[in-house]
């Protein structure tokens, strides 16, 4: 890669819980002081994982590192042992060139390594890597009202409770509506020490449009990507500041919109005259 890419990031949640804190019951996560939703930039990673190993089928070099259930000390052994590393990763620790080989391996290997980076020197060291993608925290266009309703459950779990008149109760977190906006960053330099390359960044970019539609659930609501606004550099240092590119794209409610229920209540403006040069706009969405 030879180019620099920053991105802006729209997407919407309805009826749904886009990402629940587990320190506060799972309730939608908020910024106390003004209110406003937040997700995790680990919450959108693992939502572009799953996609590629859905799109991929987990082959190599698209397997997936960080998965449910994965061993993770075990992927780095057999990175080693893919090297040709003498390693067990208890007693014969690894040097430093044997660490280097396995990380060139693990990044050859996984796509999210190359992609995000990881740690990987909790067991047969194999270093750490610094990914070139890496996402903000999402916000709220709007403060967003957090809801905890109550369900009942009209089954039993056990034969002596059939004729007992009580249900079983419970409890679902949920925002009626929230317009999220997440910032993204894209290093070509990290990128030519990872190997991720322009097919990697393409499939980033279809992940990125399509994942909602493969990661739903009922306290999830309808979550949608609703604007992927991607600045591309001329150079691999960039020719603008990323955070002067993201005041480019204003976003607002409609007029007369008090309380918004979709993405058709807001306006998303581009202001293309103050574009740099050197810098070309691309819209995926």
């Amino acid at each position: 890669m030879n180019n620099r890419y920053d991105f802006v990031y729209l997407f919407d949640c309805k009826d749904g819980n886009p990402n629940g804190d587990p320190d506060a019951a799972n309730s939608p996560r908020i910024d106390p002081q003004d209110m406003h939703g937040l997700v995790s930039d680990v919450c959108l990673k693992r939502k572009i994982r799953n996609f590629v190993l859905l799109a991929k089928n987990a082959q190599p070099p698209f397997d997936i590192f960080v998965q449910q259930g994965a061993v993770l000390n075990d992927k780095i052994l057999e990175g080693h042992q893919a090297a040709g590393n003498d390693v067990d990763g208890k007693k014969k620790t690894a040097d430093r060139k044997q660490v280097q080989s396995a990380r060139a391996e693990m990044c050859k290997r996984f796509y999210d390594v190359r992609t995000f980076g990881a740690v990987m020197s909790t067991g047969a060291n194999a270093g750490q890597v610094r990914g070139p993608v890496q996402l903000s925290f999402s916000r709220s266009i709007d403060p967003i009202l957090p809801l905890d309703l109550s369900i009942t459950r009209m089954a039993v779990t056990e034969a002596k409770e059939a004729d007992s008149p009580n249900q079983t109760m419970g409890r679902k977190n949920l925002i009626p509506y929230g317009l999220y906006r997440c910032h993204g960053f894209i290093s070509a330099h990290l990128a030519r020490e990872t190997g991720f390359s322009d097919e990697d960044l393409e499939l980033l970019w279809q992940a990125l449009r399509q994942m909602f539609d493969h990661d739903r659930s009922a306290s999830r609501g309808t979550m949608a990507p609703q604007k992927l606004i991607v600045f591309k550099h001329q150079t691999a240092l960039g020719n603008a500041p990323a955070h002067k590119l993201f005041d480019l794209v204003k976003v607002t409610r409609k007029p007369g919109v008090i309380t918004p229920r979709s993405f058709s209540d807001y306006e998303t403006l581009i202001e293309r005259a103050n574009l740099p040069a050197e810098v070309e706009l691309l819209e995926f969405l």
